[in-house]
């Protein structure tokens, strides 16, 4: 199967030459001919799978064969949770576009809304936007919603989760009936389903894999450690395993930016992104990152939503997240495109409910390998993926050896999931990520 066999056209596949595609993805494959005959259309998909190309393509095709934007006027608009993710897209979409005739443009908050309004009097054919200031835009009257042809929601989940579903609704109020839709989400939550119904038209739907199939490929472990050792744990790693580049995710934005006076304070190049931040310092902070220039990027989930970085070998969840899909999110940013990466969990006992939430969610066990001499105090009992978890009061445990006990702690199905790294050390790996 070639780009070319799914009926893209000559500009296109120049682009893409030059970007060095040459095989299109499952989500690709099927999605490309689809919106390009015009139908509507739900697909499951997780980052990482090539899916931005999966819309973006066929979106600027469709809008080459036809008459430009008029004043403050859209032809497509593509809906995103983040301001991150809008710029990735966008970026996506110039690049891919490049030798069409189509005009692309990014609105988002945190930034000036004027220049926005600006531009968008003399009208884009696609617009990727975030819901909040696109509604800023569409009541100041800087656009009109009435001429868009297509409608994209990119991580429609993650809107729903992020709140945006009054916005949603008010956008799809304000559009033209006759429009084609494409829904891209994680995953066909009932909310999901209910966004949809009567909104898209005998939609397509796809689903490449299984949610948990991208995450396969990557070597994934927690490491139990207490609480209050997770940063000297975290330090002891980076420098015994000779990590190269790190993205690590933490819960809030005042543990970023706790951990990152940390490394900063060992003379450590790290940076953070979270909400708290000023767009154009988030940006900075992740433009440095993807040139090498930042050694560890620390980030919230919601600000790391739209992060794409080709090469990335380790992923640490410093924390674990609250909701288990976002776990799946964070790893897929390593391991990309048959490339090797690893996941790496610091886990303390209070976090034993969430690990089993994403241990169920993955239906599988994470191996589990302590750090000798750090080694945690508080066990929790033992509970199988699948089975309704009920955390139990910490208690301390004695006549450690720098091994996994099982049967005290957090998700051992037997024996053998618990090692310590003496035994079985992972794979040390380093090397730069390339800004795609």
């Amino acid at each position: 199967m070639t780009f070319a066999s799914l009926g893209l056209v000559p500009p296109l596949l120049q682009a893409l030459d030059a970007l060095g595609y040459q095989t299109p993805t499952p989500i690709q494959t099927q999605a490309i001919p689809a919106v390009l005959a015009g139908r509507d259309l739900m697909a499951a998909a997780q980052t990482g799978t090539g899916k931005t190309a999966g819309f973006a393509l066929p979106v600027l095709q469709r809008l080459s064969a036809g008459e430009k934007a008029g004043s403050n006027s859209i032809r497509a608009l593509v809906l995103v949770p983040t301001r991150e993710l809008a710029e990735q897209v966008h970026a996506s979409c110039r690049q891919y576009g490049e030798h069409l005739p189509v005009s692309t443009y990014a609105a988002y908050g945190g930034v000036s809304i004027n220049p926005q309004m600006m531009r968008l009097r003399r009208g884009v054919d696609l617009l990727v936007a975030t819901p909040g200031r696109l509604l800023d835009l569409f009541r100041q009257n800087a656009l009109k919603l009435k001429h868009v042809e297509i409608l994209v929601l990119d991580e429609a989940d993650r809107m729903l989760d992020l709140g945006f579903a009054q916005e949603l609704a008010t956008v799809f109020a304000a559009l033209p009936k006759q429009r084609q839709t494409l829904l891209f989400s994680a995953t066909f939550s009932d909310e999901i389903r209910s966004l949809a119904k009567g909104r898209l038209r005998e939609p397509l739907s796809i689903e490449v894999a299984p949610r948990n199939s991208t995450v396969k490929a990557i070597k994934q472990w927690a490491v139990p450690v207490d609480k209050k050792r997770k940063s000297e744990l975290f330090l002891f790693m980076l420098k015994d395993r000779k990590w190269g580049q790190v993205l690590v995710f933490v819960k809030t934005k005042k543990g970023a930016d706790e951990l990152v006076a940390r490394l900063q304070a060992k003379k450590i190049a790290a940076d953070a992104i979270h909400g708290d931040r000023p767009q154009a310092a988030r940006q900075r902070a992740l433009d440095s990152f993807k040139a090498g220039e930042v050694q560890i990027l620390v980030a919230t989930d919601v600000a790391a939503r739209g992060i794409d970085i080709d090469d990335l070998p380790q992923v640490v969840n410093f924390d674990l997240p609250i909701v288990a899909e976002d776990y799946i999110h964070r790893i897929g940013r390593t391991g990309r495109a048959g490339a090797s990466g690893e996941a790496i969990s610091l886990v303390c006992a209070d976090e034993a409910p969430l690990l089993l939430a994403i241990e169920t969610l993955l239906k599988q066990t994470l191996e589990r390998e302590e750090e000798p001499g750090f080694e945690p105090d508080h066990r929790v009992p033992v509970t199988a993926p699948g089975t309704p978890a009920k955390p139990k009061k910490p208690k301390a445990a004695s006549g450690r050896s720098g091994k996994g006990v099982p049967g005290n702690w957090v998700g051992f199905a037997a024996p053998a999931a618990g090692k310590s790294r003496s035994s079985s050390a992972p794979a040390r790996s380093g090397g730069k990520p390339r800004g795609r």
